[in-house]
């Protein structure tokens, strides 16, 4: 006689909400605004021909993009220069920033994390999904658990059946 045994599906039963932040990555792509390229021999920045670009630009390449304005040669650029470059991008593109792509990419996490209700997640058991092929920037995590915290039950970290405790709520 067999003897059948029913699998129990222990994580499904546990309630635990999975949340994957890599969901709140950034969807348009991130490009990069060099000013370099703009500047007399790699040093300064001539106003009369700054401007001309800036009129005769084709501004419409960056559609739809997260931008971030550099400058990555050693030089000092005025400030104006970089509120006319976002003043002619912010048309185009979704969002504009003055720092590299690492950053634009935190920042952009940040707007989507804080764009989230929270309280949908009252007295839930949640694990924040580690690993994954989207690069979640290290600041996500950290604002996302302070945002959980305050209205989660628990929080954990990793995968449902292997979590790393982050926080519990004191009965």
């Amino acid at each position: 006689m067999e003897i059948q045994e029913n699998i129990v599906n222990k994580v499904a039963q546990s309630g635990l909400i999975t949340i994957d932040l890599a969901d709140y990555a950034p969807k348009a792509p991130i490009d990069l605004y060099d000013i370099k390229d703009n500047l007399f021999h790699g040093l300064i920045l001539k106003e009369k021909d700054f401007r001309s670009f800036i009129k005769d630009h084709d501004w419409q390449q960056y559609q739809g993009k997260h931008i971030g304005i550099i400058c990555s040669s050693d030089a000092i650029v005025p400030t104006w220069a970089y509120m006319l470059l976002a003043n002619k991008l912010a048309p185009y593109a979704k969002s504009v920033h003055f720092g590299d792509e690492d950053y634009v990419r935190k920042i952009v996490f940040e707007n989507s994390l804080n764009a989230i209700d929270y309280q949908a997640y009252q007295d839930q058991r949640l694990v924040v999904k580690g690993c994954g092929d989207i690069l979640v920037p290290e600041s996500a995590f950290v604002t996302f658990t302070v945002k959980l915290s305050q209205v989660a039950k628990s929080v954990m970290y990793g995968e449902p059946c292997s979590t790393v405790p982050v926080f519990k709520r004191k009965s």
